[in-house]
């Protein structure tokens, strides 16, 4: 530093002191050191995309029956996997060329997880699992897997079953009417199984069947049911979609029982109870494989055990004695010391289909095609026992 740097340096001093002063006597507090910039705020990263998942649905939504059920499981994965899934759905897609356009359709919007929820969707799933490879697909009561397309349905026989208990107490003329969907094995099984209840309680019981060969088509549900009541039935059972049986069973003056989802509403003074599914315990798992990459191919079947069937708002007409048999038979379904299908078990001509103390394994249930003793009429193609 030289000496006229040395000099300069008191003399600078003096000045900032006095210019501090003066602005301390103004009142004014001298301007303070600018702050240093904030760090600029890092954007956050951003989350995975939600795995997309898509529903075929048979019939329309609408607020009963088997595709309002399935639509109400997809409610059900949405509430438990919120934003980590978007789900859609088409309903009413037909059991024909459509299914296959459709669930193209559906692939190549990126869903990664499909159900289709009929029978009637089998071969098309196939088809179309085979040309999307990095899509799940997931078919409802059909029985064909192939590495990324599995089955799975619900036991609604077992409802069926409790839903014949109550009809069996209920009648006055020994007599129950059907409406049949389809005749496949599935159907057959629970027709069997509503007569085989009804039975447990009232060994009189004749079964009646009147097939409307669709599963979703009220004036042909209603057509039906009116049959059945013109031809002597008092209490009405249905395997089909919609709430026609019942609304029927209301304007006629006769009882009926609900199929697939809670159906009171439609006919308070005729419904004695509803054998319901609850497709939301399967979905969800589903779901859950799917995201957490366990998906496997597979067949799953649950029942009243998983949570998946239930018999529900039964009539209050209804005596005890019967509510307290069902309650039974759901806990003993439950814990698996009840079994429906257990010999001695007859067909039509009288002879055993299943022989004393012999329960019938799954590979059984699902090829029925024939009626067991107190159904009358054939089989639609089907073998008479």
């Amino acid at each position: 530093m030289t000496d006229l740097q040395k000099r300069s340096m008191p003399k600078l001093a003096a000045l900032f002191a006095v210019a501090a002063a003066t602005l301390a006597g103004c009142g004014k507090e001298p301007p303070a050191p600018a702050a240093a910039p904030a760090p600029a705020a890092q954007a956050p990263a951003p989350g995975p995309e939600p795995l997309k998942i898509a529903f075929a649905y048979v019939g329309p939504v609408g607020d009963g029956g088997w595709t309002f059920a399935h639509d109400n499981g997809r409610q059900a994965l949405e509430r438990e996997f919120g934003d980590r899934v978007s789900t859609s759905f088409v309903e009413s897609v037909p059991e024909s060329a459509d299914a296959e356009r459709v669930l193209r359709d559906l692939a190549s919007q990126g869903n990664k997880l499909i159900f289709g929820t009929s029978f009637g969707y089998m071969e098309a799933m196939l088809k179309v699992a085979q040309d999307h490879r990095e899509v799940r697909f997931e078919h409802a009561t059909g029985y064909k897997t192939s590495e990324n397309m599995r089955t799975y349905d619900g036991r609604t026989y077992e409802g069926a079953y409790m839903a014949g208990m109550i009809a069996g107490a209920m009648t006055r003329s020994n007599t129950l009417g059907v409406v049949g969907s389809v005749p496949i094995p599935e159907v057959l099984r629970n027709i069997n199984s509503f007569t085989l209840g009804a039975q447990s309680v009232n060994p009189k019981i004749k079964t009646r069947v009147v097939w409307v060969n669709e599963w979703f088509s009220p004036p042909k549900e209603t057509e039906a049911a009116t049959t059945l009541i013109h031809g002597g039935a008092d209490v009405l059972f249905q395997n089909t979609d919609s709430a026609a049986v019942l609304k029927t069973a209301q304007e006629k003056g006769k009882r009926a029982l609900g199929w697939d989802s809670d159906m009171s509403a439609y006919g308070p003074d005729a419904h004695l109870a509803s054998a319901v599914i609850n497709w939301g315990p399967y979905y969800i798992r589903a779901t859950r494989d799917a995201l957490d990459g366990r998906w496997t191919t597979g067949q799953s079947w649950w029942g009243v055990k998983e949570g998946a069937i239930d018999i529900v708002s039964i009539a209050k007409d209804v005596p005890a004695e019967t509510k307290a048999r069902v309650e039974e038979v759901k806990k003993g379904l439950a814990d698996g010391s009840f079994q429906i299908w257990k010999g001695p078990i007859l067909g039509q001509n009288g002879k055993p289909v299943l022989e004393k103390d012999t329960v019938a394994d799954d590979t059984f249930l699902g090829a029925i095609n024939f009626y067991v003793k107190g159904v009358e009429g054939r089989v639609p193609g089907g073998d008479k026992k």
